[in-house]
């Protein structure tokens, strides 16, 4: 991305961007070290590091191209990282801090392989501080509760552009959850029809 060209930008990240801000003033500390997974166009990570400064923010995503449009949005803001590539694949997550305090994660369970799900509970588990906390943000199926027909319609279009994609069930992600130590503390519902999900440590 050339100085010249406009930084990416996604209307819905920054619609969602307060609703998701102000749960984040809820459940956040003062200050921490947040590592974000699949930042995208970096608009979340520019604004909740704005306004919340305490935190030192670390934006990622698998796409490498997308970085450039991170470091635009987030450009000036002392807190921010530089953005890093990060494939939730990977055995080892390069560059993370051994235990960060958080991990933050929107819009990716359903635009990505179910692999990377198991991918992403692995890396939190191994990396959340033992009081850390995982947030995941998106739509998923719920069992006994009826899906939105504009998440069905959502589903269909994720389908259609990659079979691998799709909305989760969010049982299945609990299990996989589980599977790496980390069990879902709070459900919040979120404006159109999505959930913001807190995931922390299992109790033994």
């Amino acid at each position: 991305m050339s100085a010249t060209e406009p930084r990416p930008f996604s209307p819905a990240a920054e619609r969602n961007a307060e609703p998701i801000l102000a749960q984040l003033r809820r459940l956040m500390p003062a200050h921490g070290w947040m590592l974000e997974i699949a930042s995208g166009t970096g608009q979340h990570a520019a604004c909740f590091a704005a306004a919340l400064p305490g935190w030192t923010w670390q934006p990622t995503d698998f796409d490498a191209e997308a970085l450039p449009g991170i470091a635009t949005w987030c450009a000036g803001l002392p807190n921010v990282c530089p953005p890093r590539q990060l494939d939730v694949l990977a055995e080892a997550w390069a560059g993370v801090p051994e235990t960060v305090d958080a991990v933050y994660c929107a819009n990716m369970i359903h635009i990505a392989p179910w692999a990377c799900t198991a991918g992403l509970m692995r890396g939190a588990g191994r990396h959340l501080a033992p009081d850390g906390v995982l947030i995941t943000y998106g739509p998923y199926v719920e069992d006994e509760v009826v899906t939105a027909p504009s998440n069905l319609a959502f589903d269909e279009d994720l389908r259609r552009r990659n079979p691998a994609w799709g909305i989760r069930h969010l049982a299945d992600v609990a299990t996989v959850a589980r599977e790496h130590g980390l069990a879902l503390r709070e459900r919040i519902t979120m404006p159109a029809n999505n959930l913001l999900l807190v995931w922390q440590r299992a109790q033994c």
